[in-house]
């Protein structure tokens, strides 16, 4: 039988509990038809990066799933009509991942503070210089250009030339 990966999102405002509830109803439409679930992992309520339906955020859910393309077709029919679930996505793949998926991997590393893909001489975020920004080899020498206009350039006043005008035109007529 194929095997997918199926990721689905439900509104952040339903409980964990409910969403356990919706994955059971998913698994028993799978299981019905045929099919198997070989691994359930809630991922928890995330950020969305862009608004879906006026949510922010969304309860993500990831199912490892064994069964024939009917089963996939019903559940992803069913999740279309259900109000709960704001996006799904299923990918066929050749063989499913043993152990936790990339999401788990990631949280289990920041809660132990490890950073064991680093390279040395790789930098965190936080420890990044926001001041020089250091050779910029791909540019030449700008040398000096003077004061910029906009913000070195001193505040300017009336110009000296029209006032002396106006004096030169107010002194002829008298």
């Amino acid at each position: 039988m194929p095997l997918y990966e199926h990721v689905y999102l439900a509104r952040q405002d339903l409980s964990a509990q409910q969403v356990e509830e919706l994955t059971t109803q998913y698994k028993g439409v799978i299981e019905g038809l045929g099919g198997s679930v070989e691994k359930v992992e809630y991922w928890g309520v995330k950020s969305l990066t862009y608004r879906i339906n006026k949510n922010r955020k969304a309860h993500f859910t990831l199912v490892n799933i064994n069964a024939p393309a009917a089963a996939v077709a019903e559940v992803e029919r069913q999740q279309r009509i259900n109000e709960d679930v704001l996006r799904a996505l299923t990918i066929k793949v050749d063989e499913l991942e043993a152990g936790p998926s990339a999401m788990m991997r990631k949280s289990d590393r920041d809660d132990r503070g490890d950073r064991g893909d680093r390279r040395p001489g790789d930098r965190d975020r936080g420890d990044r210089d926001r001041g020089d920004r250091g050779d910029r080899g791909d540019r030449g020498d700008r040398g000096d250009r003077g004061p910029r206009r906009d913000r070195d350039a001193a505040p300017r006043g009336p110009r000296e030339d029209r006032v002396e005008t106006a004096e030169v035109e107010a002194t002829t007529e008298e």
